[in-house]
C-alpha cells in the first residue's frame, strides 16, 4: 500500500533499514517523557528490540507498520505514525480495530502535523479495508498532547486500564472511534 501526500506531509512505510531515523527521534528526553519517563533509547535497543518488534506487525499490503512522516517542503523527517491491529501483542488481537500511535520531534509539536498525519493515514488504510470498523489509541493519562490528538481524530474516551505489553505493562487511557457497525 502506498499513501500519497497530504496537504503538508509525505509518507513512507519504514523498514529494517530505518534504524538511524528511529534512533535519532528517540534521543530527545522530551519526546520520550511519556514512553520511558524521559530515558532515551540506545542504538542496541533500536536494533535488537524496536526494529524486530516493528517487523512483527509490519504488513505493507494492509498498511500496518510505522509510517515515516516528512515535511513536503524540505523533506525533513519529523516523526512516525504507527498502524497495527489493536492489542497486537496480547491474546485479544483485533484486526478490525486499528491502533494508531505517533512519535514526533519536538520541533514539530503544536503545528498539527501529528493530527494531519494520523488522520490521513488512517483514512487511507481504513478506506482500503472494509473489515476495519474502528480506530483506537492509548496514552498515559498525563500525556495531554496525545489525548488532544485523539480527540481531534474524533475518538472518545473508552476506559482507563492496565495495558499489557511484552516491553512492560502500564496504566493508560483508551480512546476509540467507530467507523462502521
Amino acid at each position: 500500500m502506498q499513501i500519497h501526500d497530504s496537504a503538508r506531509l509525505s509518507y513512507r512505510l519504514m523498514d529494517e533499514h530505518d534504524g538511524d531515523l528511529l534512533f535519532e527521534l528517540d534521543q530527545d528526553p522530551a519526546v520520550m517523557q511519556f514512553i520511558t519517563h524521559g530515558k532515551t533509547t540506545s542504538r542496541e535497543a533500536v536494533n535488537n528490540t524496536f526494529i524486530p518488534r516493528m517487523l512483527s506487525y509490519r504488513n505493507p499490503q494492509k498498511g500496518w507498520g510505522l509510517w515515516q512522516v516528512n515535511i513536503k517542503e524540505d523533506n525533513q523527517f519529523i516523526g512516525w505514525v504507527l498502524v497495527r491491529p489493536m492489542h497486537f501483542f496480547d491474546d485479544n488481537r483485533d484486526d478490525t480495530d486499528l491502533e494508531l500511535g505517533w512519535r514526533f520531534k519536538q520541533c514539530s509539536w503544536g503545528k498539527g502535523y501529528a493530527t494531519e498525519a494520523a488522520q490521513h493515514i488512517s483514512e487511507v488504510i481504513a478506506g482500503h479495508d472494509a473489515n476495519i470498523h474502528a480506530i483506537s489509541a492509548i496514552a498515559v493519562e498525563d500525556n495531554q498532547g496525545s489525548i488532544n490528538i485523539m480527540r481531534k481524530l474524533g475518538m472518545g474516551f473508552i476506559k482507563k486500564a492496565l495495558h499489557q505489553d511484552p516491553l512492560g505493562d502500564m496504566d493508560v487511557v483508551y480512546y476509540s472511534k467507530r467507523l462502521k457497525d
